[in-house]
C-alpha cells in the first residue's frame, strides 16, 4: 500500500512539473498591444509579496521626515540653556540618524530609490498629518534663543512625531502593507518611540506655560487649585453608595499575582522582578458612579448619575444639604424638572425598567429599560417611578419642549446603537430602510395626570434631504479634506443629536447633532422644522448649543476625542475641541469666532468643551464652561468674534499617572451661585468676585434675574431683570468700561441713581426726582453699537424707576 502511494506522487510531481515547462506565463499588454512571455522567475519578481510599493513609498517619505527632526535637533545646543531639552534633542539625532540608516539600507537591499534626504519642503509640506514644520516655521525656530526657543521647538517637533505615528498609522490601513517581519518591527519601533518622546516633550512644554493652571499637583481629593475672580464656597464628596468605598478615585486594578511567580527565577532579585512586571492592567471601572447632569428647581438641585440621582437643599450661605439619594441604574442620568415630575435619560443596556441592581445579562430582554424614565418627586425624600418610555436608541439626552397643565413635550436625543426589533417593535437599524431609528429625534408627550401614559408620538427625520428623498441629507463623517493646506477634523456622522436646546420665547431650538449644529423651528413642538445647519472643519463631535439671551447668538461645543481623551494638551490646536460663536441672521448661522481654555493640561487629564450656561449679566453674554479635567472658564462672548476669558477654576489631575475620566461634567450658574459637577469627586459651589472684567453691581444684578426659579439645562428660558438701581449701576459700570462715551453724563446719571436707591430703600415718593431720571435718558448717547445698545437699556430701566418715584 505504501509503494502504490509513493508511485503515484511520483506520477503527480512528474506530471506537474511537465505542463509548468509546456504551459505558457504571459502578460497581456495596454489594450491593442501585444503579449509578452515571462519567465517563472520574471512572474515572482513582478509580484514579489515580500513588500508592497506602499512599503516603498512610507521608507522613501519617512527619510526626508526624520531629516527635518535631526536638522531641528542641531539647532538646540546654541539655543537653549535647559539641559532636558539638550537631553531631548540628543535622543532624537541618536534615534532619528539609526532610523534612517535602517531605512536607507531597506529600500537598498531591495533595489528601491533613495530619496534626497533634504528635499522634505519640496516633497512633504503638504503631506496629511506628517507633521512637517514648514519652511518659515523653520527659518523663524533658527532666529529664536531661550524660552521662545525652546517653546516653538518642542511645538514644532511634538507636532512632528505626531506626523511620523501617523504615517505609521495610514500605512497599516493599506492592504498587505509591513508583509515584512522586519519593516513591521520597524513601524511598531516608530509609534513606541515617538510617542514616549511626546510624552516627555510636552510635560517639558507644560513647564515653560506662565498660566497658573499648568503642572498643577494630581491628587484625588488634595490636588493642587488655580482659581481667577471666583470664590470656591465649597465641595461635597459624593454622598454613601455613590461611590465604591474601596476605589472612590476609580483608579485601574492592580494586575492579579501569578502563583507560579511569587518567587524570584534564580539569579533575580524582587527588584528586577517588579520592573519586568506591569502594575496595573488597562482596564478602568464602568462610569457607574459617575456625576452628570444638573437641573434646579426653585430651592432645590437634582444632581444625576449614572447610578441615579441625588436631590440637595440649596442654603444663601451654607453648601448644599443632601436630602434624598436615589438609586436607578443605567447611565446617562440627565434630568429635567416640571413642577412635580423629575424626567431622567438611560441609555445603558444595563438599565432594568425596575431599577434593580443586577443589570441585564442577557442579549434580549423585557427587562431591559432605556428611554426616558418619569419619577414624582412631590415629596423629596421619596421619589416614584411613575412612568418610562421605551425608546429604540435609549435617552443619552432630552429637552423640556413645552408644558401646560395638560402635557410635556420632550425631545428625546438617543446615540446608542439601536436595539433589536424582537426586544423592541418597530426598532431598525437596516440601511435604506425609511423607517429607521437612525437618522431621527422622538417626540414624547407626558401627560401631566397620567404620566405612565407616556409615549412617543413622532419620530421626525430632521437631517433629511427632500430633494433627494434621503434620510442621510447632511454630514456623512469622514473627514473634510485639507483646507488652506491644514489638517481638518475626523467628523462624526449626523445620524443623531447629542443635545437639542429649545428657546421657547423665539420658537427656536440649537441642535448639536454629531456632524452638524442645527438651527430648528419650533413653532409646532409636534413637529420641529429644520431652518439651517452647519458644519465645521474642526469639530470632531457637536456636543451642546447654548442661546445668549437675546436669542440672537448659539454656543456650540465640540467634544473632540468623546470626553474620555486629554485634548488640551499645549499642542493641541485651539480651535479643536472648542466653543464656536455663530450669531443667528435671518434665521441662519453664521460663524464669529473660537475659545478654547490656554492653559496647557496634562496627559493624565480629559480636556474638551463640554456643558455650561450663561451667566445673567444684563447687557452682556457670558458663558460658565466646562471643561472636564480642565476645570472651567467663565467667557465673555458680547463680541463674538473675540470671546474673552474673564474667570477660571482648574484642579491637578485626578492621579499623577493615570489619566481617569474624570472633571467637571456641568457647570450652570443658578441663582447668584455657580454649581459644577465633578464626575469622580463631587459637588462643587463657587460664587462670582468683582474683578475689572465684572463689577459688584453686575454681579448683583445677575442674582436679580427672573427665570422663574428652574433651571433646566436644554429648556432656556429668556431672562428680565427688574428695574432696580442695582440694574441701572451694572449699565453705567459697563459704559464706562467701554470709555466710548461722555464720562461726566455718566458720573451725573450716577448720582441720580444713588439718589433713587436711597429714597426706594425708605419707599418714599420723589416727583423731581423722577422727572430727572425720565430725562437723564435723553442725556447720554454716541458711542459705537454695543454701546448704544446698554444706553438703550439703562434707559429703559431709568424709566422704570423714575416711575415708582412718582
Amino acid at each position: 500500500m505504501r509503494m502504490r502511494t509513493l508511485l503515484w506522487l511520483t506520477l503527480c510531481v512528474l506530471s506537474t512539473s511537465s505542463n509548468a515547462n509546456n504551459a505558457p506565463i504571459v502578460q497581456p499588454g495596454a489594450p491593442g498591444e501585444a503579449t509578452r512571455p515571462l519567465s517563472a522567475r520574471q512572474a515572482i519578481e513582478i509580484a514579489n509579496s515580500s513588500f508592497s510599493p506602499d512599503d516603498v513609498k512610507f521608507m522613501q517619505a519617512m527619510i526626508p521626515h526624520h531629516q527635518q527632526a535631526v536638522e531641528m535637533a542641531n539647532l538646540v545646543e546654541a539655543r537653549t540653556n535647559r539641559p532636558e531639552l539638550t537631553d531631548v534633542a540628543g535622543r532624537i539625532k541618536a534615534s532619528q540618524e539609526d532610523e534612517m540608516k535602517f531605512m536607507r539600507d531597506w529600500l537598498g537591499e531591495r533595489g528601491q530609490g533613495l530619496p534626497d534626504k533634504h528635499a522634505a519642503h519640496a516633497m512633504y509640506t503638504s503631506h496629511k498629518m506628517a507633521g512637517m514644520a514648514s519652511a518659515e516655521d523653520m527659518a523663524k525656530l533658527a532666529t529664536l534663543t531661550g524660552t521662545d526657543f525652546d517653546r516653538l521647538f518642542l511645538t514644532l517637533m511634538i507636532t512632528h512625531h505626531e506626523g511620523a505615528i501617523t504615517m505609521v498609522e495610514e500605512l497599516m490601513e493599506q492592504p498587505g502593507a509591513a508583509y515584512d517581519p522586519t519593516l513591521f518591527e520597524f513601524t511598531n519601533d516608530v509609534t513606541n518611540d515617538q510617542n514616549s518622546e511626546i510624552e516627555r516633550m510636552h510635560a517639558l512644554l507644560v513647564s515653560l506655560s506662565e498660566d497658573p493652571r499648568a503642572n498643577l499637583k494630581p491628587g484625588f481629593m488634595d490636588a493642587g487649585e488655580a482659581i481667577l475672580n471666583l470664590t470656591l464656597v465649597g465641595s461635597l464628596a459624593k454622598p454613601a453608595g455613590f461611590f465604591d468605598p474601596d476605589n472612590p478615585a476609580e483608579l485601574p486594578p492592580e494586575m492579579p499575582e501569578d502563583e507560579e511567580e511569587d518567587e524570584p527565577k534564580d539569579g533575580a532579585t524582587e527588584d528586577a522582578e517588579l520592573e519586568e512586571k506591569p502594575e496595573e492592567y488597562d482596564r478602568y471601572p464602568l462610569l457607574s458612579f459617575s456625576n452628570t447632569d444638573m437641573a434646579f428647581r426653585d430651592d432645590v438641585l437634582f444632581a444625576g448619575s449614572y447610578h441615579g440621582f441625588n436631590i440637595y437643599r440649596l442654603s444663601e450661605r451654607e453648601l448644599p444639604e443632601l436630602l434624598s439619594s436615589v438609586v436607578c441604574p443605567g447611565g446617562q442620568g440627565d434630568v429635567s424638572i416640571v413642577e412635580d415630575l423629575l424626567i431622567m435619560s438611560v441609555e445603558q443596556t444595563r438599565g432594568r425598567l425596575d431599577c434593580g441592581l443586577e443589570g441585564i445579562g442577557e442579549d434580549i430582554s423585557n427587562d431591559r429599560f432605556r428611554g426616558l424614565r418619569i419619577f414624582d418627586i412631590s415629596d423629596l425624600t421619596q421619589p416614584r417611578q411613575v412612568g418610562a418610555v421605551q425608546t429604540c436608541r435609549g435617552s443619552h439626552t432630552h429637552s423640556v419642549v413645552s408644558a401646560d397643565d395638560k402635557r410635556i413635550v420632550v425631545y428625546n436625543s438617543g446615540t446608542a446603537m439601536v436595539r433589536d426589533e424582537e426586544e423592541l417593535d418597530g426598532c431598525s437599524d437596516t440601511p435604506g430602510d425609511m423607517d429607521t431609528a437612525l437618522f431621527r429625534i422622538d417626540v414624547i408627550e407626558i401627560p401631566i395626570a397620567q404620566p405612565n401614559e407616556a409615549k412617543i408620538v413622532h419620530s421626525p427625520a430632521v437631517f433629511a434631504d427632500p430633494d433627494k428623498d434621503t434620510l442621510a441629507g447632511l454630514w456623512r463623517g469622514g473627514d473634510h479634506g485639507e483646507e488652506d493646506g491644514e489638517e481638518t477634523q475626523d467628523t462624526n456622522i449626523t445620524d443623531q443629536c447629542h443635545d437639542i436646546t429649545v428657546f421657547p420665547a423665539k420658537n427656536l431650538a440649537a441642535g448639536a447633532c454629531s456632524g452638524n449644529g442645527i438651527l430648528f423651528d419650533i413653532s409646532d413642538p409636534l413637529d420641529p422644522q429644520r431652518l439651517d445647519a452647519v458644519t465645521d472643519t474642526g469639530f470632531a463631535y457637536w456636543h451642546s448649543a447654548t442661546f445668549n439671551n437675546a436669542g440672537t447668538k448659539v454656543v456650540f461645543t465640540d467634544e473632540w476625542g468623546g470626553g474620555g481623551r486629554p485634548r488640551c494638551r499645549a499642542f493641541d490646536p485651539l480651535d479643536w475641541g472648542a466653543d464656536a460663536f455663530y450669531d443667528i441672521v435671518d434665521n441662519k448661522l453664521e460663524f464669529k469666532g473660537y475659545f478654547k481654555i490656554p492653559a496647557p493640561q496634562l496627559e493624565q487629564e480629559n480636556c474638551v468643551a463640554h456643558n455650561g450656561s450663561i451667566i445673567p449679566v444684563p447687557g452682556r453674554d457670558l458663558f460658565v464652561q466646562a471643561w472636564y479635567q480642565g476645570g472651567m472658564s467663565i467667557v465673555d462672548f458680547t463680541d463674538a468674534a473675540n470671546p474673552v476669558e474673564i474667570a477660571y477654576f482648574d484642579r491637578g489631575p485626578i492621579d499623577a499617572d493615570h489619566m481617569i475620566v474624570g472633571g467637571y461634567w456641568s457647570t450652570y450658574y443658578y441663582n447668584g451661585r455657580i454649581y459644577g459637577t465633578e464626575i469622580v469627586r463631587g459637588l462643587d459651589v463657587f460664587e462670582l468676585q468683582p474683578s475689572e472684567h465684572l463689577s459688584a453691581a453686575e454681579i448683583a444684578a445677575a442674582g436679580l434675574a427672573n427665570d422663574d426659579d428652574v433651571f433646566n439645562p436644554q429648556q432656556q428660558m429668556r431672562i428680565e431683570w427688574p428695574a432696580q438701581p442695582i440694574i441701572a449701576e451694572a449699565y453705567l459700570d459697563q459704559l464706562a468700561r467701554d470709555k466710548t462715551i461722555d464720562q461726566e453724563a455718566l458720573t451725573s446719571v450716577r448720582t441720580l441713581v444713588t439718589r433713587a436707591a436711597e429714597r426706594l430703600t425708605r419707599g418714599a415718593a420723589d416727583t423731581d426726582l423722577a422727572r430727572a431720571l425720565r430725562d437723564a435718558a435723553a442725556t447720554i448717547g454716541g458711542g459705537d453699537k454695543l454701546s448704544e445698545r446698554r444706553v438703550d437699556l439703562l434707559n429703559t430701566t431709568l424709566r422704570g424707576l423714575s416711575a415708582q418715584l412718582r
